[in-house]
């Protein structure tokens, strides 16, 4: 009898154990995805976060040159920390499936009923952003002419669900 209640005590030592391998896994488990989610969010809010910088202008009438060339300094500013002083495909930083995705953001401005002009152009501002910026802003102090106004549209790639262009055309 003795026996038996020992194999029973050993029995039981054993499912116990059993039992708390199966709670490690299945808290492992559940915590592994729990953080997963957390990374996928902020992610998630680091593109909004970014997108939004150019986004909270779309839509809007009434945007000065001032606006324009705030949003021209974001895209520099995004070009310069993927080191991208022209529009070329890098990598995605996810390099899923080694998909190639483009991180370069440019400006463009349609003018006069014209066609759209980039004109930024990444690490070094291109010639045609500081004539343009240079000739509207002299008008403006020379004359005492009200400030041109513009309409904002900014596109967001399918791929990297990031902005990378942003149109200003003159109202």
């Amino acid at each position: 009898m003795e026996n038996a209640s020992k194999a029973l005590i050993m029995a039981a030592s054993v499912l116990i154990g059993i039992m708390i391998l199966s709670l490690a896994v299945y808290l492992f488990t559940t915590f592994g995805a729990t953080s997963a989610r957390l990374h996928e969010q902020q992610a998630t809010d680091r593109l909004n976060q970014f997108n939004s910088q150019f986004t909270s202008y779309e839509g809007k009438s009434g945007l000065t040159i001032y606006d324009v060339i705030t949003v021209a300094n974001l895209a520099t500013e995004n070009n310069k920390y993927y080191q991208l002083d022209r529009k070329i495909s890098i990598p995605a930083i996810e390099n899923t499936n080694n998909k190639i995705t483009d991180y370069y953001v440019s400006i463009c401005i349609k003018q006069d009923g014209g066609t759209l002009k980039n004109i930024e152009g990444g690490l070094n501002t291109s010639p045609d952003y500081n004539e343009y910026i240079n000739n509207e802003l002299s008008k403006i102090n020379t004359s005492n002419t009200k400030l041109p106004t513009y309409k904002c549209k900014a596109y967001i790639s399918s791929t990297t669900q990031r902005v990378y262009r942003v149109d200003f055309v003159k109202e």
